[in-house]
């Protein structure tokens, strides 16, 4: 597959962690334990596509709704994987950035997050963006007070310059694993124009071969942001090389 063909940037609901353990019997967190291992694998396998961001949704500002027990172990889970996989990141050219509200996280949390972004930061083969206690409109509204002190009008400009994910392109593919065909408050402004793949996969079982039928479906769209698809095949003739 060309690069062309290839997106930029892909982003992940990582849904189905605690549906895949309970079709096993087991206890919702090893599900999440799972996850962990799938990021993993898809992480390595999006660097060797050529892909360059990868935006996951880990934990949305809606989770702290859950079960006291599974938010705890999350939490638990979320800082164990921050102690032991960021070497290996790091090694391997990802930079990481965590995207959300950070207030309300516990110490140790925030303090794994600092840390973590300052080790990779000099990192550029793959941005890794993990969102966090993250809510789309929570990105909306921390954006428009970003306007607000500043004495900016709210543009779409200054609003996507004040988003948390300013620092990468709006993503290109928008993946949900586990069945579910909604994106739960997930990059509503950044994921206007993306292209949307939903798959019946739990995300513990996402694999290298999902990964590919997810692009393989993307390359096969013709994206017209706005224009007829007679213009769009005009400008590829024009922009084609000779």
């Amino acid at each position: 597959m060309t690069a062309s063909l290839i997106p930029h940037h892909i982003a992940i609901v990582m849904d189905g962690n605690g549906r895949w353990a309970n079709k096993r019997f087991l206890p919702r967190i090893a599900g999440h334990k799972q996850g962990v291992d799938a990021l993993k694998r898809c992480a390595k396998a999006c660097d060797a596509r050529g892909v360059r961001v990868l935006t996951v949704f880990a934990f949305s500002s809606e989770n702290w709704q859950r079960p006291t027990e599974e938010v705890s172990g999350l939490m638990d889970l979320f800082a164990l994987a921050l102690a032991r996989e960021v070497p290996q990141l790091k090694a391997d050219g990802v930079q990481l950035r965590f995207i959300g509200e950070r207030q309300g996280l516990s110490v140790r949390v925030r303090n794994g997050i600092k840390q973590a972004e300052a080790d990779t930061a000099a990192n550029s083969r793959l941005v890794l963006n993990v969102c966090f206690n993250y809510g789309g409109r929570w990105d909306i509204v921390q954006a428009a007070a970003k306007l607000s002190e500043q004495g900016l009008p709210a543009t779409e400009q200054h609003l996507s310059r004040a988003m948390a994910l300013a620092h990468v392109p709006d993503p290109d593919l928008v993946i949900r694993t586990g069945g579910e065909l909604r994106i739960s408050n997930f990059l509503l402004w950044q994921s206007a124009y993306a292209e949307f793949q939903f798959t019946n996969t739990l995300w513990p079982d996402f694999d290298e071969a999902a990964l590919d039928a997810a692009i393989a479906s993307y390359a096969a769209r013709e994206r017209r942001f706005g224009k007829t698809s007679d213009q769009v095949q005009q400008l590829s003739v024009a922009v084609s090389p000779v």
